[in-house]
């Protein structure tokens, strides 16, 4: 998703603001308002945006693997096989449970949450608080964020 609001647009053309003038050339042009941009000008500054982006993500990742190692720094990533399980619909929190190879009691001690209860936030029948959340994902080295699927709203 593109951090550029066009403030008009139609068919032909997009109307930039001055703020995402900006955005895109990183200084501003004297008192100039607005911009109109053929449309086809517009997609291929977006898509120049959204690459320079994922180039500076991919920089910042090499840079965290020099810095801490390869394996520690890839300690989050999951392989496809555990991603397609997600989407599936299985929770995140068993998917990374069996990822880093922890029985549901080696969780409950490593984390102080009750085994009865990881099992029912794995299998959907609780959601899970907050407080429990967090201490999961702290015994799991990971955020809240990655224990709760999204909801695609």
């Amino acid at each position: 998703m593109s951090i550029i609001t066009p403030i008009a647009e139609t068919a032909d053309s997009v109307t930039l603001s001055s703020a995402d003038l900006q955005t895109l050339m990183k200084a501003a042009s004297g008192t100039v308002e607005a911009v109109t941009l053929p449309r086809a000008e517009f997609e291929m500054l977006i898509a120049a945006l959204d690459l320079a982006a994922d180039i500076g993500a991919l920089n910042a990742a090499v840079a965290e693997e020099a810095r801490i190692g390869a394996k520690a720094a890839r300690n989050d990533y999951l392989p496809v096989e555990l991603v397609e399980r997600m989407l599936a619909g299985e929770t995140p929190l068993k998917v990374w449970r069996e990822h880093r190879k922890l029985t549901v009691a080696a969780l409950a001690t490593a984390s102080g949450v009750g085994g009865s209860y990881i099992s029912e936030i794995e299998t959907g029948k609780k959601p899970g608080s907050i407080d429990a959340l967090a201490k999961i994902a702290k015994a799991l080295g990971l955020t809240i964020d990655d224990l709760v699927a999204e909801t695609g709203e």
